[in-house]
């Protein structure tokens, strides 16, 4: 035990206790996945905002999924986002996040 003898657990406790009380303080953007409705009343711009902050976006579309996604669907692709269909679900990923369906 002599090898622990000059470690202070108080110190490295109070620097835990501070980092947990701003956990939510420099996150990464793209560990963000953000669940929406699709319908027409968001703005094109927010739906643009979150993708190039780094989010996912899982979007319930309600209505004509050509129409809803125009406004903002090329933009996202030609930042070299990807979009995809699924079921009754737009799904949004940025550049850099792979929207994998080898599953299905």
């Amino acid at each position: 035990m002599t090898d622990f003898e000059g470690l202070d657990l108080q110190s490295v406790e109070s620097q835990l206790d501070e980092q947990n009380d701003n956990s939510g303080e420099g996150e990464d953007p793209a560990a963000r996945l953000v669940l929406g409705v699709l319908n027409g009343t968001t703005p094109d711009d927010e739906w643009i905002e979150l993708v190039e902050s780094g989010a996912v976006l899982v979007l319930n579309v309600e209505g004509d999924l050509n129409e809803l996604a125009a406004g903002f669907g090329r933009t996202v692709h030609e930042q070299g986002g990807e979009l995809m269909h699924f079921r009754d679900f737009l799904l949004v990923a940025p550049p850099g996040v792979e929207l994998d369906a080898s599953r299905l």
